[in-house]
């Protein structure tokens, strides 16, 4: 009996315990099947929202990695960062000649999402963007 309680415990543990895959199209140990990202599309140029995403992060945390993973026309920029023990990945990418889509993702240290804070540092983005 002890056996198959131990058995059942290790597989629900396996099920509930995962990678999940990230903006910048790495992976990250984290809780699965878990919403954890927004994404904004703003009728500005990729390289303005790339410039205001890494204000709005380095007023905020620490920018740990940026990276660009499609070099060419249609380039896609990422920043990894890191606010009070949490992960943020940010990814900037154009969607057509005039609008700019930027999905910002974060994750707790334990694996969880933050959705608030998500959705803060989407706002602080729009606002940046606004005022410029």
């Amino acid at each position: 009996m002890k056996t198959k309680m131990l058995v059942v415990l290790l597989g629900s543990l396996v099920l509930v315990a995962g990678c999940v895959g990230t903006v910048n199209d790495r992976s990250t140990p984290a809780v699965p099947f878990v919403k954890d990202k927004f994404e904004g599309r703003y009728a500005r140029t990729p390289e303005q929202v790339y410039a205001a995403a890494e204000e709005v992060l380095k007023a905020n945390g620490v920018i740990e990695r940026e990276s660009v993973l499609n070099p060419g026309a249609n380039q896609v920029r990422t920043i990894e960062a890191k606010m009070n023990g949490r992960r943020i990945w940010v990814r900037v990418e154009p969607v057509d000649t005039k609008v700019s889509s930027v999905v910002v993702q974060v994750r707790t240290s334990g694996g969880g999402a933050d959705l608030e804070l998500t959705q803060e540092l989407q706002k602080q983005i729009a606002v940046t963007l606004a005022t410029r």
